[in-house]
């Protein structure tokens, strides 16, 4: 045999195992998820969120447009809207008693320095509601997903606690719960052994309002909006002004775009 078609032997055996590798880890993954459960899983379809009154569309592209200028280091109202709003953090009494790394983090403050410069820019991290969002695709219950108007959702009676899409997301942008919850949030609805991230507020999108992190910024710095209405103000200033996309090389096509970075 010669070593061309042995290399392609090779390479088509190698396809093979790596497919028989992802089945076993998505089967296992939800025998494991059934039993944990003490039953069966049943697996329906995925009944996408929308209002009582309006379907939702892939006219739309609901996204953040953040102007870090205006984002100051010592300012984290955006944090704290998002806490209070969906009863994680300090909006919530049940977990004080999980250590830093393990408690719930829908959106962060962080600080990029130019090692060349030394200047720093203060930014809030959340989820970046990628077009093609990587949690998603290592989902082996489908309960990562993406709205048609591009919210990424997890829905938390199909989440078995696997952890993948954590893996995955190259922002942190998702939590693991550990604690048992008591008073949740009616729209915000949270279990232990699930994982969470920023919802992009889609019930109060749903409603026609903006989300919390926009509302409470003290600098208007998070301006939210249809990135496909070209009327918008959003989509105006992206096709105006300069935008970055964190880690750009990763071509998700994400929701969320930086100013001044």
């Amino acid at each position: 045999m010669s070593d061309e078609k042995a290399l392609s032997g090779e390479k088509v055996m190698n396809n093979k195992i790596d497919s028989y590798k992802r089945r076993f880890l998505a089967q296992s993954a939800v025998i494991t998820g059934a039993a944990a459960l003490g039953g069966g899983l049943v697996l329906t379809r995925v009944v996408q969120a929308r209002p009582a009154s309006q379907a939702v569309s892939s006219k739309n592209r609901w996204g953040l447009l953040i102007d870090t200028r205006k984002c100051a280091n010592d300012c984290d109202a955006c944090v704290q809207a998002c806490e209070m709003e969906h009863g994680w953090g300090r909006g919530s009494s049940d977990e004080q008693r999980s250590s830093p790394a393990q408690k719930a983090q829908w959106i962060r403050k962080v600080t990029l320095r130019d090692r060349t410069t030394g200047h720093e820019t203060s930014l809030p991290m959340m989820c970046q509601h990628c077009a093609h969002p990587p949690c998603v695709d290592v989902c082996p219950t489908g309960a990562s997903m993406k709205r048609d108007d591009g919210i990424v959702l997890v829905d938390k009676h199909r989440c078995i606690g696997c952890r993948y899409c954590m893996m995955a997301c190259p922002y942190k942008a998702r939590s693991f719960i550990h604690e048992d919850l008591h008073g949740q949030k009616t729209a915000s609805p949270r279990g232990k052994g699930t994982v969470e991230s920023c919802n992009l507020c889609v019930h109060r999108v749903d409603q026609g309002k903006i989300p919390a992190c926009a509302e409470a910024c003290p600098e208007k710095a998070i301006l939210f909006g249809d990135l496909k209405d070209a009327d918008s103000e959003i989509a105006r200033r992206l096709a105006s002004e300069p935008s970055t996309e964190i880690r750009g090389d990763l071509r998700l096509d994400l929701g969320v775009r930086y100013q001044n970075i």
